[in-house]
């Protein structure tokens, strides 16, 4: 495999949070007016092509993310690679059995949010890669990553746009014995100001 820095970070990403970005006390980095609530296309194809970039040397047959903000960079990532994009459904997730599925509190949205995803389309051999949008305290890539494993597939690594150092998500992961692949790293949020990990000069 060769030698790629899963998390250098990717300038452009990195000055748009800086200049861009709207932060709620020391928790919420508010980036949805382009990644993902309003979405644009040219932008969300450069980062889901430099994720891609990064996860290519794990060769996977499959991309697996979570509805609904992950369906975006899953999608680019998967186009880049040439393989199918699964997610699994998290709104009136009824699919057909068998399914494996998962209750994960949701902190930004209080309450619990379930994952419901179909084993047709997760088979027993697959190699899978994880996208999704935001890395915060990873309890959604964790379950992705059980459920994946749960029906039988290889989970080869993890890869966000968007990571909050400040959280736990990174290490959840890593204690899964998973590479994380991250394009801009948020050290923490102070003074109304995303304080970020800086691209090499």
């Amino acid at each position: 495999m060769t030698q790629t820095d899963l998390t250098a970070p990717y300038e452009p990403l990195v000055r748009r949070i800086e200049a861009e970005a709207t932060i709620i006390g020391d928790q919420i980095l508010k980036i949805d007016h382009f990644l993902n609530h309003r979405i644009e296309p040219g932008f969300i194809v450069e980062m889901g092509r430099e994720l891609a970039r990064r996860l290519s040397a794990y060769h996977p047959n499959l991309i697996l993310t979570a509805e609904a903000s992950g369906i975006a960079p899953g999608l680019v990532v998967a186009q880049a690679l040439n393989v199918p994009l699964v997610y699994a459904k998290k709104y009136s997730p009824q699919v057909e059995s068998p399914f494996i599925s998962r209750v994960i509190p949701s902190p930004t949205k209080g309450g619990e949010t379930k994952l419901v995803l179909s084993q047709r389309y997760v088979q027993p051999g697959a190699q899978v890669v994880l996208v999704d949008d935001f890395l915060s305290n990873g309890r959604t890539a964790v379950a992705l990553v059980e459920m994946a494993r749960e029906a039988g597939a290889d989970v080869l690594a993890a890869g966000f746009i968007v990571e909050k150092r400040f959280k736990l998500g990174h290490q959840a992961i890593e204690a899964l014995n998973e590479p994380v692949a991250t394009l801009a790293q948020v050290e923490r949020l102070t003074d109304g100001k995303a304080i970020l990990r800086q691209p090499a000069a």
